[in-house]
C-alpha cells in the first residue's frame, strides 16, 4: 500500500520528478537522466499502472486519494498529498484533473518483439509535435493497429503531453524506434509488410485502393511540415493519398492519420 505523505511546501526535494512540467527541454533531460515519466489524470495514471509500469511516486489533491485507492494498493511508492495551489506552484501550472504520478521507463523492446504477430502497425518518420504523436497512438489503438514504429527523431510517446492526448494508448500499444530509418523500409518488406505511404506524391493513389488487397501493412506517415521524407516517400511499396476538395492538399498529420488508420482498418 502506498504511503500517504501530506507536504505543505514546494520546495521539498521529494517532489522533484513533477517540477517544472511546462519547461519541455528541462524535462526531456531529466527524464532521461532518470529513466522516469510523468502521466496525467487519473484514468491515465490507472492506465499507465495496469500497462504494468512501476510508480516511483504519485502527486495529487486529497479528493483524487479516495478514487485512486485501488491503484495505490498495488504499491509501496509514495503518495505526495499537496492542495491544488500547492501542485500548480510546483508543476508551473493549474493540475485541473488533479493527479499526477512519476513512473519508471522500462528499456525498448526490438524492432522483431514489436512485429510479432502484428498486421497494421503506424510508422512515424520525424513527427516533432507531442501532441500529434500521441493522437496517432490513440487512432491507431482505437482502429484496429497492433503497433508503432517511431524514426530516431521522432518525438517521445512518453512525454507528459503525449501520453495525456494518446489516453494512455501508449501504454497498450507495442511500439519501439527503428535504430536507424534509412534502410527501414527495406526491412519492413523482408518482414513481410507492405510499406504503404502518404503522401502528395503524382502517382499516389486513394487510400482505400493502396490498402486494397494487403495482408501484413505498415502505413508510413511523415512529419508536421515538410510530410514525409524523399526517400521514405520512393522507399515505400505503394503511395497514398486521401481524396479531398479542390483547394484543399492535406491534413493535420493526426488527423490524417485517423482517417487512414479508418481507412485501413476496414480493408
Amino acid at each position: 500500500m502506498a504511503e500517504i505523505i501530506e507536504i505543505t511546501s514546494a520546495d521539498d526535494p521529494r517532489l522533484s520528478d513533477y517540477r517544472d512540467l511546462r519547461d519541455v527541454q528541462l524535462r526531456k533531460s531529466m527524464e532521461a537522466e532518470h529513466g522516469l515519466f510523468l502521466a496525467e489524470g487519473e484514468k491515465v495514471v490507472r492506465r499507465a499502472v495496469e500497462g504494468g509500469f512501476a510508480p516511483r511516486s504519485f502527486l495529487m489533491a486529497p479528493r483524487w486519494v479516495d478514487d485512486l485507492q485501488d491503484v495505490l494498493a498495488t504499491t509501496d511508492a509514495p503518495c505526495f498529498v499537496v492542495s491544488e495551489q500547492l501542485a500548480e506552484e510546483v508543476t508551473g501550472f493549474h493540475v485541473h484533473r488533479g493527479a499526477l504520478a512519476s513512473l519508471a521507463r522500462r528499456p525498448l523492446p526490438s524492432v522483431s518483439e514489436v512485429l510479432a504477430g502484428a498486421r497494421s502497425v503506424l510508422v512515424l518518420e520525424d513527427l516533432v509535435d507531442h501532441t500529434n504523436v500521441g493522437a496517432a497512438f490513440r487512432s491507431g489503438a482505437a482502429l484496429g493497429f497492433d503497433a508503432v514504429l517511431l524514426s530516431p527523431r521522432c518525438a517521445d510517446p512518453l512525454y507528459r503531453r503525449a501520453v495525456k492526448v494518446a489516453m494512455g494508448a501508449v501504454f497498450s500499444m507495442p511500439w519501439t524506434r527503428l535504430p536507424e530509418w534509412h534502410g527501414a523500409m527495406g526491412a519492413l518488406r523482408e518482414a513481410g509488410f507492405t510499406t504503404v505511404a502518404l503522401t502528395l506524391a503524382p502517382d499516389a493513389v486513394p487510400v482505400e485502393e493502396a490498402v486494397a488487397g494487403v495482408d501484413r501493412l505498415a502505413l508510413v506517415l511523415g512529419s508536421e511540415g515538410p510530410g514525409l521524407s524523399e526517400h521514405w516517400q520512393s522507399s515505400a511499396d505503394r503511395r497514398a493519398i486521401i481524396p479531398m476538395r479542390e483547394g484543399i492538399d492535406s491534413l493535420n498529420v493526426a488527423a490524417a492519420s485517423a482517417v487512414a488508420c479508418y481507412i485501413a482498418g476496414r480493408r
